[in-house]
């Protein structure tokens, strides 16, 4: 029997939880409903992980230095992370993803795809699972999030950050190159500022610019990415829903109030970091033959040492020594070090390369089902 959903555009759904980690401290605490809010560190080296739309009023966004969200937004609240209420969170809004489809892949705890071609509930309708997912998260949760509704996964990601917070966006087949071409660039994925910049360089600031360049060109000045923009600049992305997404590393990394200025005290904070680096390892059952250390100075340099051994690291204590021995690279030291990160890498079972699936043509899909 020949399934016939093979035949049509796929059904996806990105699904974007609205200021996740803020908006989950605004829900347990409502002293801070309504007001400008900031999840992470006040210190002088802290950092935001998340702000409220309160708070994005002033210009506060995540990876902003706390003095710098302080300043923009001075009635700024801050809250220390609480990543394991987070973490539950999650999880409950990832079953409620599991009642749709069994293609669920999270990118991180508060944003996720799903593939929802064929309906597991009978549905017949994207936009309206992607509605009724959204209802479930504010009934479940009391909180919000936003969907992009489309057939590949570029066009739902960008979607679902159309309308935010507590919106949603649907791009039909035969909506998605037009969109495309009013796109500005910047809103590509993997497109940052300095591409961004090169871009404007050329002449390029829409995705209508981008689609008038030849693979010839955009190799010449892209490099690798040239296919990517090609195929995106015309709505095309083949890459598939993968539930099984497997990491390419796993670690951790730590900021300091003070900074590090002594050997003895870089080998004490290195300890550290070996000890919650291993603990995620074995947590996620990895097994990898690449230590990398990040160094980061008082500068704001930063510099990174990796080793790779023939075999798997067994355990912890090769794991830190390989870590001692990357650190002695960077001594003596002649900056203080306000960093210090360290992951595991070439894990076991690497992604095959190339998501792409089977390509559909989009002229069969013009009107022909309901989104």
């Amino acid at each position: 029997m020949i399934d016939s959903s093979e035949s049509l555009p796929r059904k996806i759904i990105h699904i974007d939880m609205d200021a996740f980690f803020a908006s989950v401290e605004q829900r347990d605490n409502p002293e801070l409903r309504g007001r400008p809010v900031a999840v992470g560190g006040s210190s002088r080296r802290g950092v935001v992980a998340a702000a409220s739309y309160e708070a994005r009023e002033f210009g506060v966004r995540s990876a902003m230095p706390s003095v710098t969200a302080a300043r923009r937004c001075p009635g700024l609240v801050f809250v220390p992370p609480r990543f394991e209420v987070y973490r539950n969170v999650s999880q409950q809004i990832r079953q409620i993803f599991s009642r749709y489809s069994d293609l669920v892949e999270p990118l991180s705890l508060d944003e996720a795809y799903l593939d929802v071609t064929r309906d597991k509930q009978g549905v017949g309708s994207a936009t309206r699972i992607a509605q009724l997912i959204r209802a479930a998260i504010r009934e479940e949760t009391r909180l919000t999030a936003s969907a992009g509704v489309s057939y590949n996964k570029f066009l739902a990601k960008i979607a679902s950050d159309q309308n935010k917070p507590d919106g949603i966006c649907v791009i039909r087949p035969h909506e998605g190159a037009d969109f495309v071409s009013s796109l500005p660039v910047r809103r590509f994925y993997g497109v940052g500022p300095k591409t961004a910049e090169r871009m404007g360089r050329l002449e390029i600031h829409l995705g209508a610019d981008l689609r008038d360049r030849d693979m010839e060109f955009l190799r010449e000045h892209f490099g690798k990415s040239a296919d990517y923009l090609y195929h995106a600049a015309r709505g095309v992305d083949q890459r598939q829903v993968k539930p099984d997404r497997i990491r390419k590393s796993v670690g951790c990394e730590r900021t300091y109030s003070e900074d590090l200025v002594t050997d003895a005290a870089l080998y004490g904070a290195l300890e550290r970091i070996i000890d919650m680096a291993w603990s995620r390892i074995e947590n996620n059952g990895a097994r990898g033959r690449t230590v990398t250390l990040k160094v980061k100075y008082d500068d704001f340099r930063q510099v990174t040492r990796r080793t790779s051994c023939a075999g798997y690291i067994a355990d912890r204590r090769e794991f830190g020594a390989i870590a001692e021995e990357l650190l002695a690279l960077v001594l003596p030291l002649e900056h203080g070090v306000r960093l210090l990160g360290l992951t595991l890498s070439g894990l076991a079972g690497p992604e095959p390369p190339g998501e792409a699936g089977p390509g559909i043509p989009l002229a069969r899909a013009q009107g022909e089902f309901e989104f």
